[in-house]
């Protein structure tokens, strides 16, 4: 019986094992196809052999960005997106969710906020009434409108409200019977204890800074103010066609392939993220199991 339940238990582990790995290279293949794609050169990206490893290694994509002026400013501003944005996101966040984590006793107003933070989140207003109200506020072409357009993402807010509420209420009463008030409590105790949801947080809405490209292409009237995923998605790399075709010109058409430019820019795209994902990524699953469940 013994016997039988180990061999039972060395094939689930065996199947389980081959499953995750199968997961694990659909999840890495497409970034390491990319990578491959950006040091190919034109016949072979063009004629689709590359698949697992670089074909006629040329640094030629990286070099056209290099000379990319527009790329390195669409880069700059998403930098600054992000770096801004989700500090100022997450103080939002956490002074909604706050006092929603409270009973209707601590906070009068909690029941019918709570139907308003639900029903933004379940319908809008549609994309020409944003479109107009962004406009009317003066936030086209500058930071304010590719920030404030997502500053307040409600399902984190509900993520870090259900956190909230599952924090011991022993510490709180602890440190009001000490003297601190309700500020002091929030940021000086109930924020300091909340890192795990706090990181998973950062994460989230650093990944929708990064990766949003839909408010930048409309609230943006010139390439000059796209962020960076706009910038990627407009690219379209113009070689100019005739007989007055210069040397250098013509060793960029031999040497260059749209698909290896542009996914060379891809590939330096992703990389800020999968360097900021592991330092986060051990509060990752904290977070996500913290803040969903509720008691």
């Amino acid at each position: 019986m013994i016997e039988t339940q180990t061999i039972s238990r060395r094939l689930f582990l065996t199947v389980n094992t081959i499953l995750l790995v199968l997961l694990a290279f659909t999840c890495l293949y497409p970034i390491w196809y990319t990578f491959c794609l950006s040091f190919s050169d034109k016949a072979a990206t063009n004629a689709g052999w590359v698949t697992l490893y670089p074909i006629g290694f040329t640094t030629a994509a990286y070099g056209e960005i290099i000379k990319d002026t527009a790329f390195f400013n669409s880069f700059k501003i998403s930098l600054e997106r992000v770096f801004i944005g989700t500090p100022l996101t997450l103080i939002i966040v956490i002074m909604i969710a706050y006092p929603l984590s409270r009973s209707q006793r601590e906070f009068h107003g909690r029941n019918v906020t709570m139907w308003i933070v639900v029903f933004c989140m379940l319908f809008n207003g549609g994309t020409i009434p944003w479109y107009m109200c962004m406009k009317n506020y003066g936030m086209m072409d500058n930071m304010a409108g590719l920030i404030l357009s997502g500053s307040l993402p409600v399902y984190n807010v509900i993520l870090m409200m259900n956190f909230f509420r599952n924090f011991p209420k022993d510490v709180e009463e602890a440190a009001i019977m000490d003297g601190a008030g309700k500020w002091r409590t929030l940021f000086q105790i109930v924020v300091p204890c909340s890192k795990s949801v706090i990181a998973t947080i950062t994460l989230f809405v650093s990944v929708y800074y990064w990766n949003e490209y839909f408010q930048g292409l409309v609230l943006s009237n010139s390439e000059s103010h796209y962020p960076l995923q706009t910038y990627i998605r407009q690219i379209v790399v113009s070689i100019p066609m005739g007989v007055n075709l210069t040397t250098e010109q013509m060793i960029k058409m031999n040497q260059l392939s749209n698909k290896s430019l542009n996914a060379a820019k891809v590939f330096i795209t992703i990389i800020p993220m999968l360097a900021v994902y592991p330092f986060i990524q051990k509060y990752f699953v904290t977070g996500i199991m913290i803040g969903s469940v509720k008691e």
